[in-house]
């Protein structure tokens, strides 16, 4: 959720909503910039730590880099390991051709290798002021100050010898689309560098010590075609082992490449997993791959399995319309999974068009009174005589009784804001004495357990190829993501501080909110 951070002087109190994708900052108010009586502080939040500047250092910008450049390093074996490269095995042509005329080998180019210099850059909008919708500003004035992580794909040189590598696939969490196809082209790739010995751990974390699950041997025979189904072929559970016990495991079956698909949390114990193997000096690369369909890990664009969710959930949305507007009085409800994320919701509602109230975890609402829900969706009745609802199931959750229980996860189970929706609004509509015919939709499993649609399963074959040619360029502790349209590799410790969540002040949101018509429900 968007932060709204206050600064408040004895002349004026500045309200801003900063985006919580990038560094949360903190600034005085409009009145105390202008007068320039004292110097104005920003607190950078990182994982290493807090970074305090003033903003009349001329050299404030240089720091702010110095300090990201620090964060967005990526771990690599060489940190721990004094090796030497070798050429890479990886190579898409066979036929080699002469130096061309400025002397760059046209094999490396035909080949496609990424400089270990590249860049991309994170952020490409200048934002003229910190009212500007969306804004991300670092200091008051909104300065430009670039954003640079490194560029994912293959390199020239590699870090270990393809022919004694072990390498290992797990999938951890939920169910996702684009699963079956992240595994097989993680084992195509490692097989393009030459890699024999690959192996599936079964049923997540659990497959490290849980006995009788065994490792599964994986080659481009067996993989071949489970991308045309959903679902894991390796199985998911959630939960797992003392990172001790899975590194006791990795030792023991000498297993040299790890690459982690999962969320927040999966990503969490990749980084546990990466830290206590570089604390036994144990030459393992830990690659993760992000998965969520609530599309809520911080800097990327969008996880694989995001795309198909919003494209499953138009069916549950269309078929609500189709009840709603066929009966008399109809109201669609439908929920739709965002545990603190409405991303889903929104996507959904903007692209369906069919949906007049959206509900989010990142925007607060109330459903009693004047400026409610429930007498909003009366008013629509009387004005078009159907209606229907998109509501995440992380949303209204400060309306209802908290649990403190957790899943195997160590996720607060939530309580069921859609079940809590239908029967309010079946009550508010039989106390005023106004029929209403209610269809309740929760397509929740069917939505994450389908096969992955195109644009998805293209983020997943790029996704899960760049996360081999990370582990062989020597990295670990790192994942595999796309960032303001380029694919990148980023530090796991920088992408699990907190899950990403819609800016309530975003275009993005206010388009959804143009979509649907609602007003603010305070």
């Amino acid at each position: 959720m968007a932060v709204v951070l206050k600064a408040s002087t004895s002349s004026a109190t500045q309200k801003l909503w900063l985006h919580p994708t990038r560094d949360q900052h903190l600034f005085t108010s409009l009145s105390e910039r202008k007068c320039r009586k004292r110097s104005v502080l920003l607190r950078t939040r990182a994982i290493s730590g807090k970074l305090d500047l003033d903003f009349r250092d001329p050299s404030w910008k240089q720091k702010y880099q110095e300090d990201w450049g620090r964060r967005f390093s990526l771990p690599h074996i060489t940190d721990i390991y004094d090796l030497e490269p070798r050429t890479t095995t990886f190579s898409l042509k066979k036929n080699r051709t002469p130096l061309d005329d400025g002397g760059v080998s046209s094999t490396d180019m035909r080949n496609g290798y990424v400089n270990k210099d590249d860049r991309a850059l994170l952020k490409v909008i200048k934002y003229a002021s910190p009212t500007s919708a969306g804004a991300e500003c670092i200091d008051p004035d909104c300065s430009w100050v670039e954003h640079w992580v490194h560029r994912a794909g293959p390199r020239k040189e590699i870090y270990y010898e393809p022919e004694e590598v072990k390498a290992a696939i797990v999938t951890c969490g939920g169910l996702c689309p684009g699963l079956n196809d992240v595994i097989r082209q993680i084992v195509f790739t490692l097989e393009t560098y030459g890699v024999k010995n690959i192996v599936g751990i079964p049923f997540g974390y659990r497959g490290f010590f849980e006995k009788g699950l065994k490792e599964m041997p994986l080659s481009r025979d067996v993989v071949e075609n489970i991308n045309l189904s959903g679902g894991s072929f390796l199985g998911v559970s959630r939960g797992g082992a003392k990172t001790s016990e899975i590194v006791d495991s990795i030792q023991a079956r000498r297993i040299d490449m790890l690459f982690v698909i999962g969320g927040n949390g999966s990503h969490a114990g990749a980084n546990a997993i990466h830290e206590e193997c570089r604390k036994r000096k144990l030459k393992v690369s830990v690659v993760a791959v992000p998965k969520t369909i609530d599309n809520d890990i911080l800097f990327m664009d969008k996880t694989f399995g995001f795309d198909t969710a919003v494209e499953e959930a138009q069916r549950a949305i269309n078929s609500a319309y189709i009840e709603a507007r066929s009966a008399y009085h109809g109201i669609g409800l439908v929920k739709l999974m965002g545990r603190s994320s409405g991303f889903i919701a929104m996507h959904a509602s903007l692209s369906s068009g069919q949906i007049d109230v959206c509900l989010i975890p990142e925007v607060s609402f109330t459903l009693d009174g004047e400026h409610g829900v429930l007498q909003h969706l009366e008013h629509l009745l009387n004005a078009k005589g159907f209606c229907v609802i998109c509501v995440a199931e992380g949303a209204g959750q400060d309306l209802l009784q908290k649990s403190n229980a957790t899943d195997a996860s160590g996720n607060v189970i939530l309580s069921d804001f859609g079940v809590h929706m239908q029967q309010k609004i079946k009550k508010y509509f039989k106390d005023i004495g106004v029929p209403a015919d209610l269809k309740y939709i929760d397509p929740t499993y069917m939505v994450r357990a389908c096969r992955a649609n195109a644009s998805d399963a293209i983020l997943c074959t790029v996704l899960g190829q760049n996360a081999v040619h990370g582990a062989f360029a020597g990295f670990s502790g790192i994942t595999s993501g796309v960032c303001n349209t380029h694919y990148v590799y980023l530090p796991i410790t920088e992408v699990i501080t907190t899950p990403k969540r819609v800016n309530p002040n975003s275009r993005m949101w206010h388009r959804c909110l143009t979509s649907t018509g609602q007003p603010d429900f305070h």
